[in-house]
């Protein structure tokens, strides 16, 4: 997922510090700071990772990567009344 702004950019003295907690440039507006730093552990808890590219008066593209979510099939469920298999025996289907 990719996020494009046409602002101004952002600073190279600030770069840094855009993912971390309670950073904010926004010192009146009652900004906390975290929306990045929570995007930035979800992501991260989940194995994906989030980027930033800024061109000074050009503005910002933050991306978001995770990886594909793949489950596993549920086991098919034994026919009403079997058997459960015997210890080194293998359940077949017929």
């Amino acid at each position: 997922i990719a996020v494009t702004d046409t602002g101004a950019g952002i600073a190279d003295d600030l770069l840094p510090h855009v993912f971390e907690p309670f950073f904010t440039t926004r010192a009146a507006a009652g900004a906390a700071g975290l929306g990045l730093a929570l995007v930035r552990e979800f992501a991260e808890a989940r194995g994906g990772s989030i980027a930033v590219r800024t061109t000074r008066g050009h503005g910002s593209t933050f991306t978001l990567a995770l990886p594909a979510e793949v489950r596993a099939a549920a086991p098919a469920a034994a026919p009403v009344g079997a058997a459960p298999p015997r210890p080194g025996w293998v359940a077949t289907a017929h």
